[in-house]
């Protein structure tokens, strides 16, 4: 695992079974979803910012404030992203 990285963040998987280079989509995805700064910053440390950026834009789902983050900080249309794309053509009851 990446060091500088919660293990709290993998609550519902066995931690030493996760390879950086096999799992790179889903610690990506668990870092911008729910990890903090600090641990945003090693994620790039360790991947680059090209490669986070990329897995980013292949992502299912990102809240709304998360991908505002990615299209500012990556400087990526919000239109490349497939969860932009994906997102429900009806707006749910609860559309914060």
């Amino acid at each position: 695992m990446l060091s500088g990285i919660s293990q709290t963040l993998f609550w519902d998987v066995d931690i030493s079974k996760i390879d950086p280079a096999k799992n790179a989509s889903y610690i990506i995805e668990r870092v911008l979803s729910r990890g903090s700064w600090d641990e945003f910053k090693k994620l790039i440390d360790h991947y680059g910012k090209e490669k986070v950026a990329q897995y980013a834009t292949k992502l299912r789902y990102l809240d709304k404030i998360v991908l505002a983050f990615c299209v500012t900080y990556f400087k990526i249309p919000k239109e490349k992203f497939r969860c932009y794309i994906l997102q429900q053509s009806q707006p749910t009851h609860w559309n914060y």
